[in-house]
């Protein structure tokens, strides 16, 4: 259960668990804002490596957006003799951690790559299966998103997805749309080429747009014009993009909001990520310059 279980905030709170929370805000060194202890407190054993990369972690520069590529369910599964099924199953667990992760440290927009417009191509089963398992994640899960003020955002073509797992995305997304403290982004049924496509067909359609683009089709077609009509309208660009199982590709994934994004690669499976992996992406994205261009990043 996300936020409120002892399973996912690291057991019961303990006297050392507050002594760290004191030492990390007293700490002149490690500047954390208050509201980034309070959440952090309870969730990371003390002395572990959870803890020691937390405090090397600015509260100030944490990615607004975070998007991941969760790689190597099947590939996990095989290296046990486990059928490909169990490594989605355990691929679950990891989803909830980095939610509840991702939530603490302070994302406000998370965005994971559940199923790409390719994966069709699978065994009916393992497909099957896939959204079996993301039915009953939201049905478990709803009143948690609701309580710790979670919005469901789901991007991709949806009129290929299962009815069923339709309507239930439907009916969450509802439930959560004016939850403002994280986006939980679901890309269902996606691909960034694909995405692409829709938005200049979209654009195409616009009678108003037609009209002005007869005489200068520069004034209309701009990339502003094509952001605005993208799945992921209303969303800040990724600022990290965490890939895990060792692979070295993009795999047409939100091909146009990456152009600037930083890109933190694991060899870890999917279902082996967990929070010291995601703060260690975050202590990484902090060391880098972020230039855009310039000679300078940003002020």
């Amino acid at each position: 259960m996300l936020l409120e279980s002892d399973e996912y905030r690291g057991g019961p709170r303990r006297p050392s668990d507050r002594v760290f929370c004191s030492e990390l805000i007293n700490d002149g060194e490690n500047p954390y804002n208050v509201r980034m202890f309070k959440d952090l407190e309870g969730f990371l054993e003390p002395g572990s490596d959870e803890e020691r990369l937390a405090r090397e972690i600015d509260p100030t520069r944490i990615p607004q957006h975070v998007a991941v590529i969760m790689d190597g369910n099947g590939r996990w599964a095989k290296s046990r003799n486990l059928p490909r099924l169990e490594g989605h199953r355990a691929g679950m667990q990891s989803v909830r951690e980095i939610v509840e992760t991702s939530a603490r440290v302070g994302v406000k927009v998370l965005t994971l790559f559940a199923f790409s417009s390719e994966n069709w191509k699978r065994p009916e089963r393992e497909v099957s299966t896939l959204f079996r398992l993301m039915v009953d994640f939201l049905k478990k899960e709803d009143k948690v998103l609701v309580k710790n003020d979670f919005r469901l955002r789901v991007i991709g073509r949806r009129d290929g997805l299962p009815e069923k797992a339709r309507r239930e995305l439907d009916r969450v997304e509802t439930l959560t749309r004016d939850n403002q403290r994280m986006v939980l982004c679901i890309a269902l049924n996606y691909g960034g080429r694909t995405e692409i496509v829709d938005a200049v067909r979209s654009l195409l359609a616009d009678p108003t747009v037609a009209a002005i683009a007869a005489a200068d089709a520069a004034m209309v077609v701009d990339e502003d014009a094509i952001s605005r009509r993208l799945y992921t309208a209303g969303l800040p660009d990724p600022d990290l993009l965490i890939r895990t199982s060792g692979e070295f590709r993009v795999s047409n994934f939100l091909l146009w909001q990456i152009a600037y994004t930083e890109i933190w690669i694991t060899p870890a499976f999917w279902p082996e990520f967990r929070k010291r992996h995601f703060l260690q992406a975050i202590v990484d994205y902090q060391k880098r310059e972020r230039r855009f261009g310039d000679i300078q990043p940003p002020s």
